[in-house]
């Protein structure tokens, strides 16, 4: 008995689900690791390094509400961090670079026009 076309989907999709699932919690790791470094920068005054951030941020991240609050979450969070710490802000370069090591994550593991997860 051959199997049917509808069986074969479902079982690629049945499959797949822990490695989407593995995809997407890595996806949204790197939009916290990325509203970290906002956060940082928006209070250190560091307007282009927030301007990037953002710009990964709507290039990248699903359009959904948990990596939505994930990224507001950890840019809130970070921002309150550095203004209430007594640390120096640090160099606008060491973000830069940062943000470059994020970028490419991003690009791996939430490529630009790839499928939004939830």
């Amino acid at each position: 008995m051959k199997p049917s076309r509808t069986t074969l989907l479902l079982l690629i999709a049945v499959l797949s689900a822990p490695t989407l699932a593995a995809d997407a919690e890595a996806g949204l790791l790197a939009i916290k690791a990325l509203g970290k470094l906002n956060g940082q920068a928006l209070a250190c005054a560091q307007m282009p390094a927030a301007a990037r951030a953002k710009s990964l941020m709507l290039a990248h991240a699903p359009k959904t509400q948990r990596f939505g609050d994930a990224y507001e979450e950890a840019t809130q969070a970070a921002y309150l961090a550095q203004t209430r710490a007594a640390d120096p802000c640090p160099e606008p370069l060491s973000v830069i670079d940062q943000l470059n090591r994020l970028a490419l994550q991003l690009a791996a593991t939430l490529p630009v026009g790839g499928a939004a997860s939830k």
